[in-house]
């Protein structure tokens, strides 16, 4: 399929600004008209969509929960949605028999889309993705029940 001129710059604008902020492209492919890649910086990794119909980069994160660890999550949902909501973020929860999968999503404009606007939105969505994995940093949990409050 024929790559239309839109999806080429979006495509090159995308790569080089997030080039300019230290990530490194992971490897992308374009599907219909839907490109899909992975960045990464440092041991930071999360992948980015950018489609021909919407107007919006995305950014993606996904958590995968044993289904065993079902009510650890269940405990801890509201708390995860309301710092998605803080930091600007959507999110999308699916489970299945195998695991239970938290992804977090972040969208910025074409049309205000510069250095510092995706250094703005970038810095948030991983504020966001840290705030979570300290909320259910299961080892951290486990040694704080296990802790008796001595001294």
């Amino acid at each position: 399929m024929k790559q239309s001129k839109v999806m080429k710059e979006r495509i090159r604008r995308v790569r080089i600004l997030f080039t300019e902020l230290g990530y490194d492209f992971l490897e992308g492919e374009l599907i219909d008209d839907t490109y899909s890649a992975g960045i990464e910086h440092g041991d930071f990794q999360a992948g980015l969509f950018i489609d021909r119909e919407s107007k919006f980069l995305e950014l993606a994160y996904t958590f995968s929960f044993s289904p065993a660890l079902e009510s650890f999550i269940r405990e801890r949902l509201d708390e995860m949605f309301q710092i998605c909501y803080e930091f600007g973020c959507y999110t999308n929860i699916q489970t299945s028999p195998n695991d239970i999968s938290f992804s977090l999503f972040s969208k910025l404009h074409y049309a205000g889309m510069n250095y510092f606007s995706l250094k703005e939105t970038v810095r948030d969505f991983r504020a966001a993705i840290s705030a979570v994995t300290d909320l259910i940093d299961v080892q951290q949990e486990l040694e704080s029940e296990g802790d008796d409050g001595s001294a």
